[in-house]
């Protein structure tokens, strides 16, 4: 009389999964990026404890403020490699030999490539000249200042977790101040790393053979008809 209704849950797509994640990561990326940018001076920050504060440089290189080659050159390579990432999610949108988790490492780490993209082709010409004494203004009359491609990376996490000095009895650093963790990144380039991290420790044999999932009940009954 009714019709049967089925309460199966429907298994989410590798594809829906890393738009999911994609998607998710660029959005608060940018807003976050937007929001210190236009609040503000450059190297200001905001402290959260004696461990941890919001520290707002540019970056000009890659992640973590490492220099590598020109601003062209970088903002290119940046470009490629966002573009085979995503080329290589949406190959495997629906092969279900690649796990969720491998999926999500690889959604990470093509979000934070995306991110410092954006940064990379649009903010110099969208945003004014961040200083230490003027915050940058969006959209400013002036126009930006730089051209396409040609952006800086804007960064504020910064976690000065230990501080101090070397002794003087350590071969050229004896009596510098040190400091862990020095570098100053953003969420993108958190993604990145937390990405990396995982695909080495769990995922790296997938790009050639990726791991075969289980039959189910339903195919194992098939093939022993």
């Amino acid at each position: 009389m009714f019709p049967r209704m089925d309460f199966k849950k429907k298994k989410i797509s590798n594809g829906t999964l890393a738009a999911i994640v994609v998607l998710t990561l660029i959005i608060a990326d940018q807003l976050l990026k937007i929001w210190v940018k236009t609040s503000f001076r450059l190297g200001e920050s905001m402290p959260w404890a004696d461990w941890a504060e919001l520290y707002f440089i540019e970056n000009p290189g890659m992640a973590f403020g490492i220099e590598l080659g020109s601003k062209l050159f970088l903002t290119l390579f940046r470009i490629i490699a966002s573009a085979a990432l995503v080329y290589f999610l949406f190959r495997i949108r629906k092969d279900d030999r690649y796990t969720k988790g491998f999926v999500v490492c690889m959604s990470l780490i093509t979000a934070g490539a995306i991110g410092n993209v954006i940064d990379c082709m649009f903010y110099g010409m969208v945003f004014s000249e961040s200083t230490p004494l003027a915050v940058a203004q969006l959209f400013p009359d002036g126009g930006g200042y730089a051209s396409f491609l040609h952006g800086r990376v804007v960064d504020m996490f910064h976690f000065p977790l230990i501080e101090g000095t070397w002794p003087e009895w350590m071969p050229w650093v004896g009596g510098t101040d040190f400091e862990f963790f020095r570098p100053v990144f953003n969420l993108a380039d958190a993604a990145i790393s937390v990405g990396i991290i995982v695909f080495i420790l769990f995922y790296s044999n997938y790009l050639s053979s990726p791991k075969k999932t289980e039959p189910t009940d339903d195919a194992s009954a098939d093939n022993s008809k």
